[in-house]
């Protein structure tokens, strides 16, 4: 279920109602007055949630799930466990996604009065700079220091003897002791989750968190997008420099390095001690093994095996890709008829 602090409940709302508002179609119309009150993946179903399928991969979840009801395609009708009521779309992910807007609403600054919540909790020896807004519910440890203009969302938890530079901007996110997160960084805005509705694209809405651990470092202008359902989290001691991008439900490990310019995308996995080079672009769901190096403007598109370097674009292993280079180098110098 969403974490309360950031987001509210809007439910239980009944199957028939969330029909209506997604055009699905119950299978049985005895489930109309069933009543949900949340969304969730199938794998983390109970019977008060809701979820939805639409990738063959993924049919034993369906079969083991035990969600209260799911949006599916008319060939899965008969799949789902006995259990599950069953709402029949041709999208069932758009409509997975206006169910999460009926039944969860984001907590936002928008109304409050003053600059610092009374509900907000700071200890002793924080330092705020001018033009300083936090949230309701937010909690800000002894020793922290917040520059000007930065902004604290509802319900989010910063540790002790942290840095927060100007113009930050931080929600849907718990934050550990002695992190550094320099200007104009944006830490929780939604993962970048689109799907298509009645003809047209939508966002899917961002139920999770940020996760960001002890002695971490971000740099300027660095975006870590909250989780689509599971949270996005930073390992303790990773350092992270300018100008980064980390996805939707990415897990960075202990102790990684992220050069300026590096693009991680949603959900990949990544272990302890791996270096990113500059502008290193991860595609999405990938796994890099512990103390991995991806070269500078690597373009990686399959899982890294611990301990590995991988460079070029499409990555692959830095000795297989000094002899394609090597070879190459070769044929360019070689003359029709084998003659330098």
């Amino acid at each position: 279920m969403p974490d309360s602090r950031f987001f509210e409940e809007l439910g239980p709302v009944a199957l028939g109602e969330l029909a209506v508002i997604t055009g699905a179609q119950l299978a049985c119309a005895e489930h109309a007055e069933r009543r949900v009150s949340h969304v969730a993946p199938l794998v983390r179903g109970d019977q008060a949630s809701i979820g939805f399928f639409s990738d063959r991969r993924y049919i034993d979840d369906l079969k083991a799930t035990v969600s209260g009801a799911c949006f599916l395609t008319a060939e899965y009708a008969e799949t789902a466990p006995a259990g599950c009521a069953v709402l029949i779309t041709p999208q069932p992910q758009g409509a997975y996604a206006q169910a999460a807007d009926r039944l969860h609403k984001a907590r936002r600054l928008a109304g409050q009065e003053l600059a610092i919540h009374p509900a907000a909790e700071l200890e002793d020896g924080v330092f705020l700079g001018p033009g300083v807004v936090i949230g309701a519910g937010a909690k800000i440890g002894r020793g922290t220091s917040i520059g000007p203009n930065a902004i604290i969302g509802p319900g989010c938890a910063i540790g002790r003897n942290c840095s927060i530079g100007p113009q930050v901007t931080i929600g849907f996110a718990l934050i550990g002791d002695r992190v550094r997160i320099l200007a104009g960084a944006s830490i929780g805005e939604p993962g970048f989750g689109v799907t298509a509705a009645d003809g047209k694209t939508m966002d899917v809405p961002q139920l999770g968190r940020v996760i960001i651990q002890d002695n971490v470092s971000i740099g300027s202008n660095t975006c870590i997008d909250r989780g689509a359902w599971d949270d996005t989290v930073i390992g303790e001691n990773t350092k992270i420099d300018n100008l980064v991008q980390i996805g939707h439900n990415v897990r960075l490990g202990r102790g990684c390095l992220l050069a300026a310019m590096t693009g991680i995308s949603g959900s990949c996995i990544v272990g302890d001690g791996v270096a990113f080079g500059g502008g290193a672009g991860i595609a999405d769901h990938i796994n890099i093994g512990d103390r991995a190096r991806v070269a500078a403007d690597a373009g990686v598109m399959r899982d890294i095996p611990a301990g590995e370097m991988w460079v070029g674009s499409p990555a692959r292993p830095v000795r297989q890709y000094m002899r394609e280079v090597a070879w190459l180098s070769k044929m360019a110098t070689t003359r029709k008829g084998g003659e330098k």
